[in-house]
């Protein structure tokens, strides 16, 4: 598969805070810059069920923090306090969508940019909030409705989330985590001019750790039906007697219980783990396992990267922006060809320690600072947008 090397954002070139080359500029000092911004997303960092989403809003909101700007997280479920910025409760966790408008005016109040994050069910805040609003998307969820409800509901989520971003949002500028969102975006009828591409970042690691010894692999996120973990347990089975060692799925999840009654010999669960944890099965691991039906970016990649560890994934959307196919890692179309390179690659130790070596040196390229100054020059041009755009109503309407 061909690198695909996207620009930092799309459109670009077209607003006053871009390099000539692509990169965008941060603009600290621009007086049209939002200084309160609230996040408007599903949960916060510290909800049992937090992934990769809720771990980008968390850097956002503490570089935004840094750099001078007021930031809140209205969010579902319970909120934990943060020390770089406020976080607010708006209803359960399913409650909070038809809640977030009160919320928001009742705990809130007013904002100078409003960021709904949008990851399948939207909150529709065009509808209700008349002041900049900006909407930040992981993955479209096209396919995934009819992976989690009946084909009636399935059918009315699609619909109802495709509307909200191409049309409900038509004049707002949409971020996008990943060249394969943007396509995502474009299927679905968003004007290619509205879309911004802001990649996430990755900690700087701290000193590798040894690599197993013995044959380990993992698997590491949310324990949800599209991660598709089972089938990482049904391939196991195959591929055991070929490389033998040991299986460590990492996370927890609703499908979790499910998930171990299916594990088989030489596998284990181990649920939420420190960071340092994380880290040492991180350097490890031979192999990072990552069957997903479908990412935004798929930031665990891009973490096993930094410690020059490999990763075997499908190529799906997502994936195919995080796994540089046959340099950083391998992506397959189907079970048995992931069964044959997750074989292939535990057999071969030099592939391995050549493509980790390019995973880290391309991992090195995505920090969590430069996706921070990325997202604040769109937040300004978002607000500079809204701006031009009621100045021209107040000057037709004269």
């Amino acid at each position: 598969m061909p690198q695909h090397v996207p620009p930092p954002l799309l459109d670009a070139g077209q607003h006053p805070h871009r390099h000539p080359l692509g990169r965008t500029q941060a603009a600290p000092h621009d007086p049209e810059r939002p200084r309160r911004i609230v996040f408007l997303a599903h949960r916060d960092l510290d909800n049992p069920a937090a992934g990769g989403s809720e771990l980008l809003i968390d850097q956002l909101a503490c570089g935004l923090t840094d750099a001078g700007h007021d930031v809140t997280l209205l969010c579902g479920g319970p909120a934990t306090h943060r020390r770089s910025y406020r976080v607010v409760s708006a209803g359960s966790t399913l409650g909070h969508y038809a809640a977030a408008r009160s919320a928001f005016a009742r705990q809130v109040g007013a904002c100078d940019l409003l960021v709904e994050v949008c990851n399948g069910m939207p909150y529709l805040t065009p509808m209700w909030h008349r002041g900049p609003t900006l909407c930040l998307v992981n993955h479209v969820h096209t396919e995934l409705w009819d992976m989690r409800f009946p084909a009636p509901v399935a059918r009315a989520g699609r619909l109802l989330e495709h509307w909200a971003l191409a049309r409900a949002h038509r004049g707002n500028l949409l971020v996008a985590v990943s060249p394969s969102t943007a396509d995502a975006l474009r299927a679905i009828g968003v004007d290619q001019r509205q879309i911004r591409l802001v990649h996430n970042g990755v900690h700087e690691p701290a000193p590798r750790g040894p690599r197993s010894a013995t044959p380990l692999f993992l698997a590491l996120g949310r324990l949800v039906d599209y991660k598709r973990i089972d089938l990482l347990l049904r391939l196991w089975e195959r591929v055991r007697p070929v490389t033998g060692g040991r299986l460590v799925i990492v996370g927890d999840g609703p499908e979790r219980q499910r998930l171990e009654h299916l594990a088989g010999s030489s596998v284990e669960f181990t649920g939420h783990v420190t960071e340092e944890e994380k880290h040492r099965l991180l350097c490890a691991s031979w192999l990072l396992l990552h069957p997903a039906a479908v990412e935004g970016w798929g930031l665990v990649v891009t973490e096993a990267g930094a410690r020059g560890t490999p990763a075997l994934g499908f190529d799906v959307p997502g994936l195919r922006d995080s796994v540089e196919d046959g340099v950083t890692g391998v992506l397959v179309r189907g079970e048995s060809s992931f069964a044959a390179a997750w074989c292939t690659l535990a057999l071969d130790d030099d592939r391995r320690e050549v493509m980790g070596k390019a995973a880290a040196e391309r991992a090195a390229a995505f920090h969590w600072s430069s996706t921070v100054r990325q997202f604040g020059a769109v937040a300004a041009e978002a607000v500079e947008r809204a701006r031009a755009a009621g100045a021209m109503a107040t000057g037709a309407g004269r």
